[in-house]
């Protein structure tokens, strides 16, 4: 087939508008007597069809009389096929029978309400541009199932030249797409129905009454193909941007599609690259076929076809062979006949089944699963170990100082036991240096506020290592979610673990005594009280007042002096264990409080977030039809 040149496709281009022009002008004056008669015969029935269903009763507004006419191209029929194409194209009367609506099978029905559910969780979480071709799934499902599950819309589609028309006409028994030398040909998408209900699926397609058509009644062959809805469309490769337009939404609509290729461009990288290979997921819904094989020499035609085949597996597109599902691929000539009997036949099969409408939603949600693939599969396992959580709430226990703060509750607990279970001497000497030493309040401040500042930044450094941690291996868009509430969380956190620290601190006042301690006040008494007895006995012995006996005085004495200190630090090797115990007991306090205050604030919101990953995560296992991702 000759190429066309680019300065050809204005030109037709131009032609193609005058044409859809024309044909919405029927009452245009034709200059040929005989053809204005058969348009004023068509009219005439179309009017009486119109009369009798007013007289019943009964308004199709959707497929009338004037849906079949075929205005311009019923007009340019040859003088000597005009009974044929009157019979072919006169008006049938039917009786106007609602559709069964389309029927989703279980699997489907339960893959398109996990998706459903997969987009209503996530549409805060995932960006609306990623979701939208979802949401044009679900929406094209939900249209396609109120519409007739009895019918099976095809399409026709393929390049400049391809013969596609041509094929179209075969498949009709009449030549209702126009076709000739002239590129582009075809303007706008032109329906034709096999049999009655198919209305509102045509109308789905934005195809106006004006360019729908029925086919030659033919018996078998009208009945073997009834449910069919055939779409003959635009060239996909046309040099007007509307015709390619018309057949990017056409395709994203119909339940199957055939693509009619040529023995000069089935190798169009146009084709592959833009449409087969997107499409490789619906190749139980397509048709490869390779018109024109008149033109191949001897077995040339099996070796274009085995190097399409070649070609469509590269693209992806599993092939229909040896009873496995897949594109059916095959070759025939439309201008001679030879392989549109076996082609019509395998649509009959195909529209038999009733089952494309499932298969093409089934694919499209295999194609959004695909789509959505890198927002919710991960291969890592995901989530917060025991690990990472203890080792967050060391981190806050850290900030807040719980090893400091139990340290500091041991060392009050022995001081104290000290103080109580001392000698006299030493606890007057303690109160001195107390009252003695210089006050230091400027350079505890200056500690304190450096303490504070400390701190917060380990709070920070600990709620980003878990932010981190939580979110590693997540899809971007939840590893964000995840991240987001970790920090706000994070929002007055050090506050609350100051409020916290304070709280559950130190209780106020002295630490408790065990009950040993007022036995060791007693004795640590009686050491004092032999120390003034012996020094008082030996004063009186010095001054005379009493006899020299210097013996007894200093035995009491050294007991008094010995026994003090004694006592003291046998005291303090008993109040280690409890001190201990207290410091330890404050510390794990405090380390609770903590705990409690970044589960709260963090560790619940993160969580939460990572749940609902799980939960998006086994919907769109569902979706994508695996068990786990």
């Amino acid at each position: 087939m000759t190429a066309v040149t680019d300065q050809d496709h204005t030109e037709h281009a131009d032609r193609a508008g005058e044409t859809v022009t024309e044909m919405d002008q029927h009452d245009d004056a034709a200059s040929d007597e005989g053809r204005a008669q058969k348009r004023t015969d068509a009219d005439g029935r179309a009017h009486a069809r119109v009369e009798s269903d007013d007289d019943s009763g009964r308004t199709d507004s959707t497929e009338t009389a004037e849906s079949w006419d075929d205005g311009l191209i019923a007009r340019r029929v040859t003088e000597g096929a005009a009974p044929k194409q009157a019979a072919a194209l006169e008006i049938r009367p039917h009786t106007a029978q609602p559709a069964d609506p389309l029927a989703h099978a279980g699997v489907l029905r339960s893959r398109l309400e996990a998706l459903r559910e997969l987009v209503g969780l996530s549409r805060t979480r995932v960006d609306s541009r990623t979701l939208a071709e979802a949401g044009r799934v679900l929406d094209e499902a939900s249209a396609r199932r109120r519409l007739s599950g009895q019918h099976t819309v095809v399409a026709i589609a393929g390049a400049t030249g391809s013969g596609k028309s041509q094929l179209f006409n075969a498949l009709a028994g009449v030549p209702i797409s126009e076709t000739g030398v002239r590129r582009p040909t075809t303007a706008a998408p032109i329906a034709c129905s096999w049999s009655d209900g198919a209305a509102s699926l045509i109308e789905r397609l934005g195809i106006p009454p004006r360019l729908r058509r029925r086919p030659l009644q033919n018996g078998d062959a009208d009945s073997q193909l009834h449910g069919l809805v055939l779409v003959d469309l635009p060239d996909h490769d046309s040099a007007a941007v509307q015709h390619r337009e018309h057949v990017d939404r056409v395709l994203a609509l119909v339940d199957a599609v055939i693509w009619v290729v040529d023995p000069e461009k089935y190798a169009d990288a146009v084709l592959h690259e833009r449409y087969l290979r997107p499409m490789a997921g619906h190749a139980e819904v397509m048709f490869v076929v390779l018109n024109q094989t008149d033109r191949l020499p001897g077995e040339a035609t099996e070796q274009v076809l085995d190097d399409l085949r070649r070609l469509l597996d590269e693209d992806g597109i599993a092939l229909g062979e040896y009873g496995e599902p897949g594109a059916t691929v095959l070759a025939l000539s439309a201008l001679t006949g030879d392989g549109v009997g076996e082609l019509r036949e395998l649509l009959g099969q195909f529209v038999t089944e009733r089952g494309a409408p499932a298969r093409r939603i089934s694919a499209d949600v295999d194609a959004a699963a695909v789509g959505l693939r890198p927002v919710y599969a991960t291969r890592r396992r995901t989530g917060l170990s025991e690990e990472a959580r203890e080792e967050f709430a060391a981190r806050l226990a850290d900030a807040v100082g719980a090893t400091a703060a139990g340290e500091a509750a041991e060392r009050a607990w022995a001081r104290n036991a000290n103080r109580a279970c001392g000698t006299p001497w030493l606890r007057l000497w303690r109160w001195y240096q107390d009252r003695t030493e210089p006050a230091t309040g400027r350079l505890l401040l200056r500690a304190q506020a450096d303490e504070e500042a400390t701190a917060r930044q380990r709070v920070e450094h600990a709620v980003r290592t878990l932010a981190d941690r939580a979110s590693e291996g997540l899809p971007a868009p939840w590893a964000q979610a995840v991240r987001e509430a970790a920090v706000r969380g994070s929002q007055g956190l050090p506050e609350a673990l100051d409020e916290l620290a304070a709280r559950a601190g130190l209780p106020p006042g002295r630490p408790p005594r065990p009950g040993w301690w007022p036995a060791a006040v007693l004795a640590q008494a009686a050491m004092t009280i032999l120390q003034v007895v012996g020094g008082l006995w030996l004063l009186g012995q010095i001054i005379g007042f009493m006899a020299p006996n210097l013996g007894v005085p200093v035995l009491l004495m050294m007991a008094g002096i010995v026994g003090g200190p004694l006592i003291e630090w046998s005291c303090r090797m008993a109040t280690r264990g409890p001190a201990r115990r207290y410091g330890t007991e404050a510390e794990r306090r405090l380390r609770e409080a903590a705990a409690g205050c970044g589960r709260a604030r963090v560790l619940d919101p993160v969580a939460a977030e990572l749940l609902r990953y799980r939960e998006v995560r086994e919907q769109y296992g569902k979706v994508a039809g695996v068990g786990a991702v």
